[in-house]
């Protein structure tokens, strides 16, 4: 049996579940998400949890056991409290500036970048230089992070760039002179 699988959902007081054959339904203060799970997952509420189990121990049913588990916690987490993912940058220059729902980016280009988000998501900057990606849906929170991240990754020699808060950067050594002369 999966360990994650296995483990039942908590389900938050403020929050509701309606499940529907493979689909389910999560409804908070925060919003509301629907996803649709691969047939065969069942999902069964138990007092104030839901129980996620599996038809049968085939390979296929194994794996996608404790991802819709995940998935589905992932889901009540969002709608009740949201998530956040906060990017820094840094470099000489380097800053963000909100414009409305959008943030344009001078990140070392002859061009500032402009990042507009998809819905469901809100852009936030804290001074110039961290930027703070918000939104209910875990998997799209972390999908844009990523492509703002994109737009300019943190090099390895002087460390500049856009990295998430907290993340190290595994630094090179320059050219070195020659050790004869």
């Amino acid at each position: 049996m999966s360990r994650i699988g296995k483990l039942p959902v908590p389900i938050a007081k403020n929050v509701q579940v309606d499940i529907d054959g493979s689909t389910v339904k999560v409804k908070g203060p925060k919003g509301e998400l629907v996803r649709e799970f691969p047939a065969g997952i069942a999902f069964a509420h138990e007092g104030e949890t839901v129980v996620v189990t599996r038809p049968d121990d085939e390979k296929q049913s194994r794996a996608l056991h404790g991802l819709s588990r995940s998935l589905l916690a992932n889901m009540v987490a969002g709608v009740a409290d949201g998530f956040t993912r906060t990017l820094e940058l840094q470099g000489v220059g380097y800053r963000a500036t909100q414009a409305g729902a959008n943030v344009t980016l001078a990140v070392g280009y002859s061009h500032p970048v402009e990042v507009t988000p998809p819905p469901g998501i809100q852009l936030e900057v804290e001074g110039t230089t961290k930027l703070h990606v918000r939104g209910i849906d875990k998997e799209l929170v972390g999908q844009v992070a990523a492509n703002i991240r994109k737009v300019r990754k943190p090099e390895p020699y002087k460390g500049k760039g856009i990295r998430y808060l907290g993340e190290r950067v595994r630094r090179k050594a320059g050219k070195a002179g020659k050790a004869g002369k």
